[in-house]
């Protein structure tokens, strides 16, 4: 019995359902044969801000092949990621749902030294389980932070293949953490390979799709750049026995941190132009859906999130509005544009629209389904969004936007809201002048709590 018979007979046997849940179910493609199913790529950078990419502005970086996607096919400018830092992010991304729902909602636990025993517990659902019941292949090549320990590797959450690392941050040339660990991995197997992170990403993901282009395929491919170690293709490894630390270099990379940033951007580019030629070379590319996004904003004082107020770890837009890009020829109309407000967690509902796949008896996801979006320009439902992190707090609906900062004096907070149709630098907080406002969504975040 082969792994992928084997791990589909024992997710369906965990939700409860029976053979039928192996059909096709109806969809978007259903009916049709499975080598004429889409396949998706979804492409997760770590830490790019709203204005890294020359698409959304950036006269510095060149970004040549994520801009190509953009012209070919449909660019967010209201696109959010579920969290300012990572691990809660890719919770939603994977689940569909908010990330409080699986007990993720910051980064204790995941962090790269103390404890490592908190990780995405295996009750959850994650979409690469849910494709699988629908006969795709999945796989995953990057950066998992889900939980170090292996009853928490990619391959227990539906993952057929995993390469890469299950950590927040490795030297991306040494693989080594900021515990001084290897952190580098075959599935469940801890292995030693030569190479920079994204080649190494990259090379892995070429191959996935050279291999399985006869049938159909999800790749998650959710990079280290542009996180510290701040470090190019031709830096020395920062970590290890044959690290380099001088006046130019430290344990987290380059002192030219704005360079290396630069240089680890581009490079990531490259990545998704090989991806890319890659699908174009074997003939998918009129089905394949490619989809890439950034988990959070970019780091204060190296990324650029410009014309945003904060960065990553903060809930002003800067910390969770991020670029978003959407590529489907044929499918999504070239050169769009859309201002609809999107999460996270909206990829995964969309995900099971695109391939026709059914999701297991009373899950509920927190994310809609964008396919009328991409493919017709559609409007999506009128809702209220929610973050909090780490004291903070915030409540979207509409362009209206209330911030809370929670202080250590219980019952205190800080209130500011903005109209982000009006200021989306966030400079003229009206909770003063907008009482009742302030109150309704006060009152929002109160239900959404009891959910």
């Amino acid at each position: 019995m082969s792994t992928l018979d084997y791990t589909r007979r024992d997710f369906l046997k965990g939700i409860g359902l029976g053979a039928a849940a192996l059909a096709v179910p109806r969809g978007l493609f259903a009916g049709e044969a499975s080598e004429d199913k889409p396949n998706i790529i979804l492409i997760l950078a770590d830490d790019i801000g709203y204005g890294d990419l020359s698409c959304y502005g950036n006269k510095v970086v060149s970004t040549p092949n994520i801009d190509a996607l953009a012209k070919g096919g449909m660019r967010f400018t209201d696109f959010h990621s579920n969290s300012p830092v990572c691990s809660p992010t890719r919770a939603a991304l994977l689940t569909g749902r908010y990330q409080q729902r699986c007990d993720i909602a910051n980064l204790k636990g995941f962090a790269s030294k103390g404890p490592r025993k908190k990780g995405l517990a295996q009750k959850e659902v994650t979409f690469a389980e849910v494709l699988k019941t629908a006969g795709y292949t999945t796989a995953m090549f990057g950066k998992w932070h889900l939980g170090y320990q292996p009853k928490f590797n990619p391959t227990k959450q539906g993952f057929d293949v995993f390469r890469g690392y299950v950590g927040g941050n490795i030297d991306y040339h040494s693989h080594i953490d900021l515990a001084g660990e290897e952190d580098w991995w075959d599935g469940t197997r801890k292995i030693t390979e030569t190479g920079y992170v994204t080649d190494l990403i990259t090379k892995h993901a070429v191959r996935f799709i050279e291999e399985h282009k006869d049938e159909p395929f999800c790749m998650y491919l959710p990079h280290g750049a542009v996180h510290f170690p701040y470090q190019g293709r031709n830096d020395p490894p920062c970590r290890g026995p044959n690290a380099v630390y001088d006046k130019l270099h430290d344990r987290n990379g380059r002192k030219d941190r704005r360079g290396a940033y630069k240089e680890m951007t581009e490079v990531m580019d490259e990545s998704v132009g090989r991806v890319v030629e890659t699908v174009k070379r074997l003939g998918l590319e009129r089905k394949t859906l490619i989809f890439f996004c950034s988990d959070n904003g970019g780091a204060i004082r190296v990324g650029d999130n410009r014309p945003l107020r904060g960065g990553k770890d903060t809930l002003w837009e800067g910390g969770h509005r991020v670029p978003a890009i959407a590529y489907w020829p044929g499918k999504i109309k070239s050169g769009t544009v859309t201002d609809e407000t999107v999460m996270t967690m909206d990829v995964f509902p969309t995900m099971t629209a695109v391939t026709g796949a059914s999701l297991p008896a009373g899950l509920k996801l927190d994310g809609v389904n964008l396919l009328d979006l991409l493919l017709d320009g559609g409007k999506l439902p009128e809702r209220t969004l929610f973050w909090r992190y780490t004291g903070q707090q915030a409540v979207r609906k509409g362009p209206w936007m209330l911030i809370e900062s929670i202080h250590k004096k219980p019952g205190k907070k800080n209130l500011s809201l903005y109209n982000l149709a009006e200021d989306i630098i966030e400079e003229n907080d009206l909770a003063a002048v907008e009482p009742e406002r302030v109150k309704q969504l006060q009152a929002e975040w109160g239900s959404f709590l009891k959910t």
